[in-house]
């Protein structure tokens, strides 16, 4: 047996848990009985969260960044650096839930970057394509 202090809601309990055999079919949970544990009891050792790795920063794009509206996978890059677009032309095509999203051009300019590739996955907000 195993002696465990557990604090739930602001109040200590001790508990006793039996260590079982390794079994094939394991019986059923037998009933627990927990009462209040002392008043100041021995302080329990809590490990600090670890933080998470940092994303892998984005593609820098020159000009008016055009962003990803949703994270994806880009299936195609439709333009390339130095083409003319007019407003509404398809950009790259974004795959988000199963759909095939077109990314079109806000406004006429000339590409005047890209900041991702073809099989790229993408957060809301990356730089996909810049444009002057």
């Amino acid at each position: 047996m195993k002696k465990y202090t557990i604090k739930v809601n602001g109040i200590s309990y001790e508990v006793e848990v039996e260590e079982a055999a390794h079994s094939v079919a394991s019986p059923a949970p037998a009933a627990v009985q927990s009462a209040p544990a002392a008043k100041n009891p021995a302080p329990v050792k809590q490990e600090a969260p670890k933080a998470a790795p940092a994303p892998a920063p984005a593609a820098a794009v020159s000009g008016e960044a055009i962003t990803a509206p949703m994270p994806g996978t880009i299936l195609d890059v439709l333009v390339s650096v130095g083409q003319s677009v007019k407003k509404g032309d398809v950009l790259c095509i974004l795959e988000a839930m199963k759909m095939e999203n077109e990314i079109v051009a806000p406004r006429d300019g000339v590409v005047a970057s890209i900041g991702t590739s073809k099989g790229t996955s993408v957060n809301a907000g990356d730089p996909l394509v810049g444009l002057e």
